[in-house]
């Protein structure tokens, strides 16, 4: 079943793309995305390193004068999508793209594709290196607003979690801009509804992309005076890591003009983690910034100090403790959202369903910290979702249904590169 799986997955890859880059999905996900591309370079890797590289450079295409690596590039204008390039009216970059950007994981998966290659590879990432330290240091410098000692988000869909309940604290602090004009979402022709964000959770997100068009996406005052700024846990683990794995490539090749700025910017993440400590759930937790007030639900993000080698011993233990409540609750690990919190649900996007790239980091950092029980839990927990519904966008976190898009390409990549029982052999 697995050599069967294995094709599957290679042939899901080799439909999903155009030419280069990769698209998520047929019609539901158009286009090229930040993090979906990154992942789909480990899967392509498996039997194709020059596509895999390709991938990533095409992703670079987009980057925009101000180091900002958009969440979306805009090759074509595809009336299967809303919000599109119409919509977003960007101009940074050389291409068409969204105005805000998606968690950093290039650079570690740089680093992975180094560490698994030869003298070319490591060619490759040198081309690359100042693109990927441009984007870091827009992070550090545009995403981290006056007087917060974090890297912060202006969007919920700029997490890469688009509705988890962590975001509620600050779309219930925001109001709909009552100058929004009529538009027709199209992800709920091309997915059931039910699994969807919500319509008012929908006109907050347009309403900040109508924010920052406004503002001529001027990154430092979007961040400043948004209609949304929250502290999420995944970005800053995520972004922890990649300054890490981005300090390796350096040391690698040769660059030490670029050392003391990146351990500048480790030590500013590992001083910033408390500030994601939310002592009443024992858990690192999304933030309103403005408010200061703590999400109060476990998400998948919250599983992740491991990953970046973050966190008090202590802060580590309540991790795993809070991740063994959540796995004796639910019947594949690890959900996105909380089972004993509200707004939990078992097949709505991020309010609870197993997501395939999340898990895979997540047990990477465990593996890492011979946390290793658990890491082998999750990782073979998404084995057991593949081979039982295929390879969706993610997995109702209770039966193991799939849930939202078909033939998907980080799931197909996930398997090929990391949770496919062949590796093991």
């Amino acid at each position: 079943m697995a050599l069967d799986l294995d094709q599957q997955a290679r042939d899901i890859l080799r439909k999903n793309d155009r030419g280069g880059f990769t698209v998520p999905t047929a019609r539901l996900y158009p286009y090229q995305w930040n993090w979906d591309s990154a992942f789909v370079a480990l899967g392509f890797a498996t039997f194709d390193r020059e596509r895999a590289w390709r991938e990533l450079e095409l992703l670079l295409d987009g980057q925009w004068t101000n180091g900002m690596i958009p969440h979306i590039l805009f090759r074509r204008d595809d009336p299967d999508y809303f919000p599109g390039p119409s919509v977003w009216q960007t101009s940074g970059g050389a291409l068409p793209s969204g105005g805000i950007s998606q968690p950093p994981v290039l650079a570690s998966v740089i680093l992975e594709l180094v560490q698994s290659g030869n003298a070319e590879d490591l060619q490759k990432a040198g081309s690359m290196f100042d693109a990927v330290l441009n984007w870091h240091r827009w992070f550090h410098h545009d995403r981290t607003p006056d007087g917060c000692p974090v890297v912060c988000t202006v969007h919920p869909w700029e997490t890469g979690r688009d509705n988890c309940p962590d975001w509620e604290l600050g779309l219930d602090a925001m109001q709909v801009d009552p100058a929004l004009e009529p538009y027709t979402r199209m992800d709920t022709v091309h997915a059931d509804e039910a699994e969807r964000p919500s319509a008012l959770q929908y006109d907050k997100y347009i309403t900040i992309v109508k924010f920052g068009r406004d503002v001529g996406w001027d990154q430092k005052r979007l961040t400043n005076e948004g209609p949304f700024l929250m502290a999420d846990p995944g970005i800053h683990f995520i972004l922890m890591r990649a300054d890490r794995d981005l300090l390796e490539l350096a040391d690698r090749l040769g660059r030490h003009d670029a050392r003391a700025e990146l351990r500048d910017f480790i030590a500013k993440g590992q001083e910033g983690t408390a500030y994601f400590w939310n002592e009443n759930l024992q858990a690192f937790c999304a933030r309103d910034v403005r408010s200061g007030v703590f999400s109060e639900g476990f998400s998948n993000a919250s599983a992740l100090p491991f990953y970046a080698d973050a966190g008090t011993d202590k802060q580590r233990e309540g991790t795993l403790r809070n991740m063994k409540r959540i796995a004796e609750k639910v019947g594949y690990m690890v959900p996105s959202w909380d089972p004993d919190a509200v707004h939990f649900e078992p097949q709505r996007y991020w309010c609870g369903p197993v997501w395939p790239q999340m898990n895979n980091i997540i047990s990477k950092g465990l593996a890492e910290q011979r946390e290793t029980e658990m890491a082998n839990v999750v990782r073979r927990d998404l084995a057991r979702l593949i081979e039982k519904s295929g390879f969706f966008e993610c997995f109702n976190t209770m039966t193991g249904e799939g849930c939202i898009g078909t033939d998907f390409s980080w799931t197909a990549a996930m398997w090929l590169a990391w949770a496919s029982p062949n590796l093991e052999n």
